[in-house]
């Protein structure tokens, strides 16, 4: 049901999710305060 409902058509991996989670960590993020990131593949 959740496929059939996601914008891209299947659930997202860890692999969909990992580049995110890194930029957070990295120091490519250092300007970044008080957002909110929604990786979500479109689904809410």
């Amino acid at each position: 049901m959740v496929e059939a409902q996601a914008p891209l058509g299947r659930v997202g991996q860890p692999d969909d999710i990992a580049p995110t989670a890194v930029y957070l960590a990295s120091s490519d993020s250092k300007y970044m305060t008080g957002e909110t990131l929604l990786v979500s593949g479109g689904l809410k």
